[in-house]
């Protein structure tokens, strides 16, 4: 095994400069050698992050197939635009490199399988860097599904409700790529973040599978009023017709019999969350309000059922997953509350050991698919859209770890 990780990073936006501060240059067993953007001013600014950190400067270029041509490059960090996901996870595949994917949505079904036949065909592993996975509270409640404290999961929901009007506003400005895909599409465009967790609490591609979904978008008011009441980022949006459904709600049905909905809420004024929820047959998980309802345990509150908001910290003690209470030991790090680092300790070990990662390339082909299939049972109006089985019925006899 290396002593060190050589590591390329492609995409030096805001996400991208974000995980080389607070995730990859803190740690000692990874040297960033090269870094890619299309934007000379966003190279430069990483390659002085890097070389202020280390003492040295890793090679800049302004084309990724250069950077993967690198022989001394171990593994990639792809945190380009959603647009280039997928296509530069082929390519690094392709050049023999371990591949750590940001998150977003598919653009098509065949990208997916695309990815599925790279994989196949050249063994390169590609993990979904999908740090909700990586929550306390989402590590925590998939803890106690494995126990049984829940009975039999029946219902799981979750969404990205998030107001992201001033970003999406100021997209050309930034350089941001949201702007583009909510004047020109209309989809659940960001669906990892809630489903991530889900799948994992479903066992899904692991003896259980996501089958069909149904979506429907609300009309897109929201952008059109924000930026005709605050135009000063962007005048030339007042005119702009968006495409993209204030309130997305997609249900998608599982091969075992769960259901899952999951909302996409980013152009209307609200709080954060992601909504996250667990229903089994003994009790529930709900993070808007942080409180675990067992039965026969809290059913004498059902007069006064406010009482057992925000008791979920009362768990933590008993069923606290096994991940966090060693980082809580060691001490946080990282950015999003620490789910940065945890998802890049997974990916780097299994690059130094050579192992497969946790959020496989099925996860994420099966993950990002659903902004595309979304997309298409929108534009027919509701229409139920069937979710391919990218493990080509691997799913039966694959396992959760």
């Amino acid at each position: 095994m290396k002593r060190k990780i050589a590591i390329g990073v492609i995409g030096l936006g805001k996400r991208g400069i974000g995980l080389l501060k607070g995730v990859i240059l803190p740690r000692e067993d990874v040297e960033v050698v090269a870094v890619c953007d299309l934007y000379e001013d966003r190279r430069e600014r990483a390659s002085a992050l890097v070389e202020t950190a280390t003492g040295h400067r890793p090679a800049a270029v302004n084309n990724y197939a250069e950077l993967l041509m690198m022989t001394n490059i171990d593994a990639v960090i792809v945190t380009a635009s959603w647009t280039e996901h997928l296509s530069i996870a082929i390519a690094a595949m392709n050049a023999g490199k371990y591949v750590a994917s940001e998150v977003g949505g598919a653009y098509s079904v065949q990208e997916c399988w695309q990815l599925i036949e790279a994989y196949e065909r050249t063994k390169s592993p590609c993990m979904l860097m999908e740090n909700c996975c990586y929550g306390r509270d989402e590590l925590m409640v998939l803890n106690m599904v494995r126990q049984g404290v829940f009975g039999e999961i029946v219902h799981c929901s979750g969404g990205y409700l998030h107001d992201l009007r001033n970003e999406i506003s100021g997209g050309h400005v930034n350089r941001h790529y949201r702007l583009d895909q909510y004047i020109h599409r209309n989809c659940e465009n960001y669906p990892t973040h809630e489903l991530g967790p889900i799948a994992q609490v479903l066992d899904i591609n692991r003896g259980n599978r996501l089958l069909s979904l149904v979506s429907v978008a609300s009309k897109a008011k929201g952008m059109q009023e924000y930026v005709q009441r605050d135009n000063s980022t962007n005048p030339e949006l007042a005119g702009v017709d968006f495409m993209q459904g204030d309130i997305v709600t997609t249900t998608i049905k599982c091969a075992r019999g769960e259901t899952i909905v999951i909302t996409l809420d980013t152009t209307l004024p609200r709080y954060y969350s992601r909504g996250f929820t667990v229903r089994g047959t003994k009790g529930m998980y709900t993070e808007d309000n942080h409180s675990i309802f067992i039965d026969g345990r809290h059913d004498q509150d059902h007069g006064d059922w406010r009482r057992q908001w925000g008791n979920a910290d009362t768990f933590r003690e008993q069923y606290d997953h096994p991940v966090w209470k060693n980082y809580l030991a060691e001490g946080i790090k990282g950015g999003h509350g620490g789910m940065d680092w945890l998802v890049f300790n997974d990916f780097f070990q299994s690059v130094r050991q050579g192992t497969l990662p946790p959020i496989d390339v099925y996860d994420t082909a099966a993950w990002m698919s659903i902004s595309a299939l979304s997309e298409d049972s929108i534009a027919l109006g509701g229409q139920p859209v069937a979710i391919p089985d990218f493990t080509n019925g691997k799913w039966i006899s694959r396992r959760a770890k």
